[in-house]
């Protein structure tokens, strides 16, 4: 009897353990700074599984799709190319007003489903329209997971420094993720065959997946009750400040998007480069993206006045890099201006991506989603004009011609950035994020009318006290002039 009853005492124990580690874990997962953590990583991953799929194909599409042998080979290999881009830039505009609507979290799991489906799709597709079904899927599942996945972190991470190295991460692993790609996709598939990169990806996305179930909890938490109404995407496209950043995305974007289809004909023409070089002509050059980021970040945190300069100073750099590519005349000298371009770009992106965040802050309603859908757009132009246009340029007017082009347009385009000089003297308080600063007490006034007419519609509020809410908006506004003053 005895042995019977200690052993039932000591597996209660153990399971009231185990109850307490999990309470652990629960509240483990909602202390505030750590969830922000986790958070940061479930993103991560989710924006290098979707470059590094974006660019795993690289070196195996061709030789495989030359085995299918099918006529206009140049063409489909572009459009399938460029099919994700596409859709990801029409699907966008619709993303991001879903994300505004129903908050951050239920989009990042739509999007990671579909692109599990799209990689397990790629893993076993046997002829060009399976591969041209997963490759568009993939280009809707990103314009949900990587837009609402930027427009969380800018959520959570709402102090500036913080915000810019929180995004700066971000950053790195959507350049790592491209990057490495190409090898790891090529290695693969000459040693494992063509469906191993893709199912180790798909397993990698699964776990991303249940990472996200388990700690955003996306059907279960209310929080999307009190989300202010976003500023239509249409209205943030026409906003000057916005469109001037979207404007240096697409460009300085470009000579990657255009380089990445066209390089490795050229290297095999002029430096004779063997397979193996082709495939490690983008690697080194994550490097200085790294760099890059980590400077723009320091900077950012010590003199945040100057992001548009940083900027700047990328676009330069972009401009510079694309120049010299022609010239180089073997393998060893092409790293230098690849190096540079990535270099220029980490500048761009991370001075540019905290920016929009902090514009719709001060001039919009502090909701993310359909900005970085106006970020993730503008890389999606170039990325959707790359494949298809860029070898046609090549074709017509030249190899030479085409990295001019792209360096005198990255040059031609840095003093546009002269723009966002004054955007940091725009500051709102801290302790109303969402006020708009040009029409004072209007702002807060009318997103007050607007809860209202959400309850009185939903009925739970009967009557609308006029005086009641005119002089709680004149009194939050003078507190706001109070506390403006120790930030100015």
């Amino acid at each position: 009897h005895g042995q019977g009853a200690n052993m039932a005492q000591s597996a209660a124990s153990k399971l009231s353990q185990m109850g307490e580690r999990t309470k652990q874990l629960g509240n483990v997962m909602h202390d505030p700074e750590r969830q922000k953590r986790i958070i940061l990583v479930i993103v991560c991953i989710a924006l290098l599984l979707d470059n590094m799929l974006y660019m795993v194909i690289v070196p195996i599409i061709p030789d495989y799709l030359e085995e299918l042998q099918n006529g206009n080979f140049d063409l489909q290999i572009g459009v399938l190319f460029a099919s994700k881009a596409i859709l990801q830039l029409l699907v966008n505009p619709l993303s991001g007003t879903f994300i505004d609507r129903v908050g951050y979290d239920i989009p990042l799991f739509i999007g990671l489903n579909v692109m599990f489906l799209s990689t397990v799709i790629f893993a076993f597709a046997e002829n060009y329209a399976t591969l041209f079904l997963a490759r568009s899927m993939q280009g809707l599942g990103s314009a949900f997971a990587d837009t609402s996945g930027i427009a969380l972190i800018a959520d959570r991470y709402t102090e500036e420094a913080e915000r810019s190295k929180a995004l700066g991460i971000a950053l790195a692993f959507i350049s790592f993720g491209s990057l490495v790609a190409p090898p790891f996709g090529g290695v693969l598939y000459e040693f494992a065959g063509k469906s191993v990169p893709f199912v180790i990806l798909a397993c990698i996305c699964l776990i991303d997946g249940i990472l996200c179930l388990t700690v955003l909890k996306p059907f279960s938490n209310r929080e999307r009750e009190n989300m202010p109404v976003g500023t239509p995407i249409y209205k943030l496209m026409i906003d000057p400040y916005i469109a001037v950043v979207a404007g240096a995305l697409i460009v300085c974007n470009i000579p990657l998007a255009f380089l990445e289809p066209t390089i490795a004909n050229w290297m095999e023409d002029t430096m004779h480069s063997s397979q193996w070089e082709i495939g490690m002509t983008w690697f080194p050059a994550f490097f200085p993206h790294v760099l890059g980021v980590y400077l723009t970040v320091k900077l950012a945190a010590k003199y945040p006045h100057l992001q548009w300069f940083y900027g700047a100073i990328g676009m330069v750099f972009i401009g510079a890099s694309s120049c010299t590519v022609p010239a180089c005349k073997n393998f060893g000298q092409l790293m230098i201006p690849l190096c540079g371009i990535c270099f220029g770009i980490a500048f761009v992106d991370t001075a540019l991506l905290p920016t929009l965040g902090f514009l719709v802050d001060v001039r919009h309603v502090s909701v993310y989603g359909s900005v970085y859908a106006i970020a993730d757009i503008s890389y999606c132009v170039a990325y959707a004009l790359g494949p298809v246009v860029a070898g046609q340029i090549v074709h017509d007017l030249g190899f030479v011609q085409l990295n001019l082009g792209m360096g005198l347009a990255n040059v031609l385009y840095a003093p546009a950035l002269l723009l966002l000089k004054n955007v940091t003297q725009m500051k709102p308080s801290f302790s109303e994020r969402n006020m708009l600063l040009e029409d004072g007490p209007t702002g807060l006034y009318d997103t007050i009318k607007m809860e209202q007419r959400e309850k009185k519609r939903k009925g739970l509020c009967t009557t609308i006290d006029e005086n009641g809410i005119e002089t709680f908006a004149r009194r939050s506004y003078s507190e706001e002039e109070s506390s403006g003053g120790e930030y100015a």
